[in-house]
């Protein structure tokens, strides 16, 4: 899943694909190098972001999706929303997916996406962008943030969307300190064994600056190596800001693991 954030503030990348035509060529530029989905956003979720009116966030994500469904009909497209109104807007531009930081929990998205009969990722995040990083205690993180999931998971399912449909994302950076990151990416596998398909995203967040001491800028090769955690998952999608070496990565990784099995 390659990133395609459409603000001007996002923490990696705010502000490079704010006009809509580039947006759109970079969206193309990412399939063509083999990302599988295009996620769209309007609305930063960096630590601290505020948020963005409906009416805006519709105004720089309307024009991609429409655009990339126009130039693609196959191409399998997201939108990174947590607003049912830009949801709806969204799936009647194109989008195939809504990948909702807030696990779904706006009044009438999970009605919303069972009627387009398109999919949901539901994230794991508490609070809010502003506040979640002042609440990092859990008692166990990954009973948790699993339990959580598995609930809005029942939830969705119960408003008739399929369960091949719904994924779930443990939120990586979203709420959770350096060792919590680590100990979520290494559950992935109990995760997955919920039976849902599974979307993880480390791509350059402020843990791997941690662990490693570089800068948003410098956080490929960490992010490269967090995927590692998806290689034995029957069912996995990872969102990252640079799907072609994510790519070529994974193709290498797998091959490897097939030949040591």
């Amino acid at each position: 899943m390659g990133i395609l954030n459409c603000t001007p503030d996002s923490f990696s990348d705010g502000g490079r694909h704010f006009e809509p035509a580039e947006a759109i060529r970079c969206g193309l530029e990412m399939l063509a190098r083999g990302a599988a989905v295009i996620d769209v956003g309007g609305e930063s979720t960096r630590p601290g972001a505020s948020p963005v009116d409906p009416i805006e966030e519709a105004r720089r994500v309307l024009p991609v999706i429409s655009g990339l469904r126009d130039a693609s009909e196959t191409a399998v497209l997201s939108v990174d929303t947590s607003k049912t109104e830009v949801a709806a807007e969204a799936l009647e531009a194109g989008a195939d997916i809504v990948n909702d930081v807030t696990a779904g929990s706006a009044r009438g998205m999970l009605e919303l996406v069972a009627e387009h009969d398109a999919g949901i990722v539901l994230m794991h995040m508490r609070g809010e962008p502003r506040t979640m990083q002042r609440e990092l205690d859990y008692c166990h993180i990954v009973a948790e943030v699993h339990s959580h999931l598995i609930d809005r998971a029942a939830a969705v399912m119960a408003a008739g969307v399929p369960r091949e449909r719904v994924w779930l994302d443990p939120g990586i950076g979203f709420g959770k300190d350096d060792d919590g990151n680590l100990a979520l990416l290494a559950a992935l596998p109990d995760l997955a064994a919920h039976g849902h398909p599974v979307l993880v995203g480390p791509s350059n967040k402020s843990f791997i600056g941690r662990l490693t001491g570089t800068p948003v800028g410098d956080r490929l090769p960490g992010t490269l190596g967090a995927l590692i955690a998806v290689l034995d998952l029957p069912r996995a999608v990872v969102r990252v800001h640079d799907a072609a070496a994510a790519v070529q990565f994974l193709e290498i990784a797998v091959r490897v693991r097939e030949v040591s099995a």
